[in-house]
């Protein structure tokens, strides 16, 4: 069962898996990025290229990813906070990345197009 806005699970590839650290290496094995949000990350979410075939794992609500799935990941991103914040709930994080990626992509397909034109 899953409840959605305006039909968004008919386009994002979304799983819920019982070992995530399986399917992280079968992701890679098959040429997937496997990219992690992580609060305390070096990488900031928009300098990442997202346009290549990426998962993106995302951890629990307050505790977020094990350290077992971190250390599984190719790289680390976070999403930067300012002020008196300290982090984001999950919803908000997964929306924030899957933008930028959409943001990423929609370029990334604007430009070859403008390069066929």
């Amino acid at each position: 069962v899953a409840k959605t806005s305006a039909g968004a699970i008919e386009y994002v590839k979304v799983a819920r898996v019982k070992n995530i650290n399986n399917l992280i290496e079968k992701l890679k094995r098959s040429g997937v990025w496997v990219i992690g949000a992580d609060a305390k990350a070096e990488i900031d979410y928009t300098e990442w290229n997202w346009t290549s075939k990426t998962a993106l794992v995302i951890g629990s609500e307050g505790k977020g990813l094990h350290h077992l799935t971190k250390q599984r990941c190719d790289a680390l991103v976070k999403i930067p906070i300012f002020g008196k914040i300290e982090s984001l709930n999950v919803s908000v994080a997964t929306a924030v990345i899957l933008y930028e990626i959409i943001r990423q992509r929609n370029l990334q397909k604007d430009s070859l197009s403008d390069k066929h034109a």
